[in-house]
């Protein structure tokens, strides 16, 4: 049986790295393999190309930055999501396709329908079965992020930036409410953990899975 993709989305400092390894512990519970991976990245190919997108000395056109992440994700796909799901493994990936349209579309201001088109080409139909989007306000999330080290080119960016990603990414919520479920995460750690439960329960029993 093929395996399952739940991706984890939110601006910087929403907590989803954090939370992910719940969803992963969850699942292991249950005796499943679980692929845990994140984007840009995933492959050495796309850690490089990480690498360049989120140091901060990096100037590029905000085109630049939607193709690298694209060229990143075909890599991606081709060499870790695909053959896992194949294999009937459950891939959990910090960060898909919503952040594109999140942080390029909405922050930098490309255009969405070009963004669409390299989905297009590049994800060759597949689509998470399921994304949790940790949302918060943009105030608490840099409150916790100055707990952090140096931020990289992306959390660097002004108060703006950040309310549009959150904006779009609300937006893609309210227009796939089948696939992308919204959890509350300026609540304590055990409140969202106990909210990510309730919704994998959902999932599982809605895909017949048990």
């Amino acid at each position: 049986m093929r395996g399952r993709f739940i991706t984890f989305e939110g601006i910087d400092g929403a907590g989803k790295s954090t939370h992910l390894r719940t969803v992963q512990a969850w699942l292991a519970a249950r005796g499943l393999t679980v692929v845990v991976t994140r984007e840009p990245g995933g492959t050495p190919i796309g850690e490089a190309i990480r690498q360049l997108l989120l140091d901060r000395t990096s100037r590029m056109d905000a085109e630049t930055e939607v193709l690298l992440m694209f060229a990143a994700r075909h890599e991606h796909i081709v060499r870790i999501i695909r053959p896992a799901l194949e294999q009937g493994q459950w891939v959990l990936c910090d960060r898909f396709t919503d952040a594109t349209r999140a942080y390029q579309g909405g922050g930098r201001g490309v255009s969405m329908p070009r963004i669409e088109s390299l989905a297009t080409w590049v994800q060759q139909g597949l689509e998470p079965d399921l994304t949790f989007l940790f949302d918060v306000s943009v105030t608490t999330a840099r409150q916790r992020m100055g707990e952090r080290s140096p931020a990289d080119r992306f959390e660097g960016e002004e108060g703006a930036f950040h309310e549009r990603v959150r904006a779009v990414y609300r937006e893609l919520a309210t227009q796939n409410p089948a696939r992308i479920r919204t959890v509350d995460a300026g609540r304590s750690p055990e409140e969202v953990q106990n909210s990510l439960e309730k919704e994998l329960s959902s999932f599982w029993k809605a895909k017949s899975l048990f």
